[in-house]
Parts: structure tokens; sequence; C-alpha cells
């Protein structure tokens, strides 16, 4: 993470397990950024990081997503990946941070 403390940025992981599970995975796997709860999951759909098909086996389940958010609030860049196992490099999100402007 402190390439992206350089650039100006914070780092913040957004589930939609519940904080009491959150905690005890953050005890077995200690994070070097934030972790928050979305349990009642009202942030996840305002963001598009959330399977909203009723007919889907993971309905309601999140996606993983990325985005860029500068101090103003404004979303600046947005990743929602199909498949939750697919991940971003590092390298390609510092670029779109430094590519936003939001930092």
């Amino acid at each position: 993470m402190p390439q992206f403390e350089a650039a100006g940025a914070q780092v913040l992981g957004v589930s939609a397990d519940h904080a009491a599970t959150l905690d005890a995975f953050t005890k077995l796997n200690p994070l070097k950024h934030g972790l928050a709860s979305d349990f009642r999951r009202t942030m996840l759909p305002a963001y598009g990081a959330i399977v909203t098909d009723e007919k889907s086996p993971i309905y309601r389940y999140a996606k993983r997503a990325y985005f860029v958010i500068d101090r103003e609030g404004v979303v600046r860049y947005v990743k929602v990946m199909d498949n939750a196992l697919d991940l971003l490099q590092p390298e390609d999100l510092l670029k779109a941070l430094k590519e936003s402007g939001a930092s």
C-alpha cells in the first residue's frame, strides 16, 4: 500500500459480509488497508457492485470492483469485474489513479 499512500490515496475495501465476520477475517489475515461492511447492501448497489439478477444463484452477492473517488466524492474511475476471481493489478489501479487526476 505504500505506493498508493505515496500517490496521496487511501485504500478501503468494502464487503457485503457482516462486520463481525470482517473482524474475525482481519484477525486471521492482517490487512494494510481499511475494511468496511455493507451488510445491509446500501452502498454496493449504488456503485453497480452487486449482482441484481434475481434468477442468479449469486443474487445480492458483491462483485469485485475498483473505484477511484476524489476528495470531493466524485467517482473518477470504475472497474467492475465479471468474475470475482479476476484481480486488477496494483500497477493498473495506480495508473488509473494518476490518469484520473484524483490524487
